[in-house]
């Protein structure tokens, strides 16, 4: 389960209520969520917890003891700059290759037969960053072993740390999300007899409420999957579970030569090469200092991907190139797949820009795509502009699917395009 790519966090559900009716005072809501608890089947999803952890501190152990090489410390202190997030992430995606439990994947991509398991943000990257959605709160609450007399030898005399994490979103709701995590929190701490720590906890429950739906679970990851392959960020870097999510919608084939024009810090390529390693990627910017980042990514990816066996790294699928969107220095029709985050004009650029930007983008791209078999996976969150350049260029490219998503709060569009059969205006020189 760890092991899927376009997944951001994974929860065990406790309960799914589809059609929850809330009451109309706030009293009475919280109330409710109170009474919740003790009717919750909290048995079988706490040792899917318990499994989850044993496996990781199985691999813990492992590594620690592999510390012995000098191999392994090289790898660690080149590992060092990568940051927590990056080595916990592969660390959880490697853990629980043998967990026997299911995913129900709520982007569509991935799924499994759903016995109970489910990504927090799927493939439509539900980000919740907008105000008023997504809060985090610790319910102040004491705990203890009730839901321990299956948990580790030492769970009998160890007391449980844990925080509620309520993620609300809707208008019609009498309670804020502090308040349905406080209330809630008060109800597990008396039910288990946990203890509560905002920080140092060892279960985390979720609360997530949206409109009249009501989801209960126990988290399975520590922080999100999403940063695996970055190392250095950039003011609009993409997620890798997002850039996973568009490159498997154009259906890369062995030997495919997959571009990314605007490819920022890189996180759509290196997702490619690192999943797709039998087709060829190119990656360009025009700004100098984004291709470094990109160049740095690589570089962490290369020492991931090293053979523990030898000092040589293996190398990937990958280049990265400094140069002009508009006038790229590619072959016409030697591009099978174009796979691009196009400037949103809000971090980068401007709205206004975007108007002359995006008609001569799409010239370009369809230049060096393939006729007839090439196709393209842009992400913009400026719809309106797209779509007007789009029409502009509806003999080179037609539109097969569009997918939304949340990204930082913005909503955004990935569009599916197929390359038509016409030849593009060669406007280069011939090679």
């Amino acid at each position: 389960v760890h092991r899927l790519r376009s997944v951001d966090n994974l929860f065990v559900v406790v309960q799914e209520f589809k059609d929850y009716q809330f009451k109309e005072s706030k009293e009475d809501a919280l109330k409710d969520l109170e009474d919740l608890v003790k009717k919750l089947p909290w048995s079988d999803p706490l040792k899917v917890w318990e499994l989850n952890n044993s496996l990781k501190k199985k691999k813990t152990k492992r590594k620690k003891h592999n510390l012995q090489s000098p191999a392994s410390r090289e790898k660690l202190s080149d590992g060092g700059e990568e940051g927590g997030a990056d080595q916990n992430a592969t660390k959880d995606q490697e853990d629980c290759a043998q967990n026997p439990v299911a995913v129900e994947h709520t982007g569509g991509q991935d799924t499994e037969n759903p016995q109970g398991v489910a990504s927090r943000n799927g493939v439509e990257e539900e980000d919740n960053e907008q105000p008023g959605v997504n809060v985090e709160v610790q319910a102040s609450c004491e705990s203890g072993t009730k839901a321990g007399d299956g948990q580790t030898g030492e769970g009998a005399a160890r007391v449980l740390r844990f925080r509620v994490t309520c993620n609300r979103a809707g208008d019609k709701h009498s309670f804020t999300s502090n308040e349905a995590a406080r209330d809630f929190g008060g109800a597990v701490q008396e039910h288990f007899q946990w203890k509560a720590d905002m920080t140092n906890f060892d279960v985390e429950v979720l609360l997530n409420i949206h409109n009249n739906e009501v989801v209960v679970g126990i988290a399975l990851t520590e922080e999100s999957l999403h940063r695996r392959n970055i190392t250095h960020f950039g003011p609009t870097t993409l997620r890798s579970t997002l850039a996973y999510g568009m490159l498997r919608l154009c259906d890369p084939q062995p030997t495919d030569i997959i571009v990314d024009p605007m490819c920022g810090t890189g996180a759509i390529p290196i997702e490619g090469a690192a999943e797709w390693p039998y087709c060829y990627h190119i990656a360009g910017d025009n700004s100098p200092q984004a291709v470094k980042r990109a160049a740095n990514n690589i570089c962490s990816l290369l020492r991931k991907t090293e053979n523990k066996d030898s000092s040589t790294a293996p190398g990937v699928p990958l280049d990265v190139i400094q140069w002009d969107i508009c006038n790229l220095p590619l072959r016409t029709g030697s591009v099978d797949i174009v796979v691009t985050d196009m400037p949103f004009g809000k971090r980068i650029g401007s709205k206004k820009k975007n108007w002359d930007l995006y008609p001569a983008c799409l010239m370009e791209m369809g230049r060096i795509c393939t006729p007839g078999t090439g196709r393209a996976v842009l992400l913009t969150q400026d719809k309106k502009c797209f779509a007007k350049a789009l029409s502009r260029v509806g003999h080179i490219w037609r539109r097969a699917q569009t997918v939304w998503v949340n990204v930082g709060g913005l909503h955004a569009a990935v569009y599916l395009l197929r390359r038509t059969g016409e030849r593009a205006e060669d406007r280069r020189p011939c090679w």
